[in-house]
């Protein structure tokens, strides 16, 4: 059959208005087609308006979506969380720290300013069944000749910092292929270091820290790495010191799935972020308080600053408070600041102490509680 076209019709749009009978066109006269609705300015108006409008929510929403930073999917997360009550109330920037209970955690060089012998322990309340535990000993050994007698101090001094921290979750409902529940499941991830450091002289120290780490994720999944730490600390006067620290290198973790899946098992490698830390600590033995600053820069693309304080309200009685994870790299991740206190008691030559420290956590159902206790000797 033939197809006809009616001249009548101005434009291709208005053939939506058409009859169609198999494949030939039905013409309309001329007084049916000024009967053929069409679009009014108003009409174009609204429909534009809508398609913008449309259109902008949608670049709005983008621009809306927290931006993404490869550090959060970096492995290790839990050994970025802080080191005890102390550390973590003072936003976790104590590398150039020299007062007080010291750790390797946060500077190998550190130890050699320890005051007799740091033993720590901590325990943090977290929620979504987390757990995140501390230990700790910290030593300074002066090594002595009779010529150094003769000057009145050691010839050497080293410093020797052991500690670990564990982490992991429980209560993970296990099933099977059918959905079927099984059994409850947990992993195990830890970090056991050993730094020693030494003083080079009045002024400056270095200091070397080996990291073993064991994560236990499945039965018959599990992975260790070792990384290192390298740490420097100068101290320009009574008030000033200055830090620097590489942290994890070389670490990863590699993963192999073949005794669960056979043949189907597939390996995999994961690298820790390479930390590169500078630290200030400025302290005012007059007023006894003291505040340090960290800027941190990762290969995972952060700039990261921590800042904190520290002040001896009392006798035997220390405030602080603090912030960390403040991101100029990333707008959207989130800051976390933190405060606590830790009290002191002398006994004879021992010193007893009890932590706490409050971190707020986004995205949990409840923040953070560091409690610990410190011996010194």
């Amino acid at each position: 059959m033939k197809n006809y076209f009616n001249p009548n019709l101005k434009t291709i749009s208005q053939f939506d208005k058409l009859s169609l009978k198999g494949n030939v066109i039905l013409s309309l006269s001329k007084d049916d087609f000024e009967k053929i609705p069409r679009l009014d300015k108003a009409s174009v108006t609204k429909n534009i308006f809508f398609i913008l409008f449309f259109l902008l929510s949608s670049v709005v929403s983008n621009f809306a979506q927290p931006k993404f930073s490869e550090m959060s999917v970096k492995p290790g997360a839990f050994s970025r969380m802080g080191f005890g009550p102390r550390g973590i109330g003072m936003g976790n920037g104590l590398t150039s720290l020299t007062e007080g209970n010291i750790v390797a955690y946060y500077n190998p060089a550190a130890s050699v300013f320890q005051e007799g012998n740091s033993f720590q322990t901590g325990y943090s309340f977290l929620s979504l069944d987390r757990s995140l535990n501390f230990l700790s000993f910290t030593r300074r050994f002066e090594f002595r000749s009779s010529k150094s007698e003769n000057l009145g101090r050691p010839a050497s001094v080293a410093g020797l910092s052991a500690g670990i921290i564990n982490s992991g979750v429980s209560k993970i409902d296990g099933r099977d292929n059918n959905g079927l529940k099984t059994k409850e499941l947990s992993t195990s991830e830890n970090l056991f270091f050993l730094g020693v450091a030494n003083k080079f002289s009045e002024k400056f120290a270095l200091g070397l820290t080996v990291k073993l780490y064991y994560y236990k994720l499945y039965e018959q999944v599990t992975t260790t790495s070792v990384g290192l730490d390298i740490g420097a600390l100068y101290r320009f006067n009574d008030n000033f010191n200055f830090s620097f620290v590489l942290a994890d290198l070389n670490a990863k973790y590699k993963w192999d799935t073949s005794p669960i899946y056979g043949q189907q098992g597939l390996s995999s490698e994961n690298e820790f972020p390479l930390l590169k830390k500078l630290g200030v600590r400025y302290y005012n033995p007059e007023y006894k308080f003291l505040i340090v600053t960290e800027f941190e820069n990762s290969n995972a693309g952060t700039n990261i600053i921590r800042l904190g304080g520290e002040y001896n309200i009392y006798e035997g009685l220390y405030l602080r408070a603090g912030v960390d994870q403040l991101n100029l790299s990333n707008d959207d991740w989130a800051v976390k600041p933190a405060a606590g206190f830790s009290y002191l008691y002398k006994i004879d030559d021992y010193t007893v102490g009890i932590d706490y420290a409050f971190m707020l956590e986004p995205y949990s159902s409840s923040d953070r509680h560091i409690i610990g206790v410190n011996f010194n000797f």
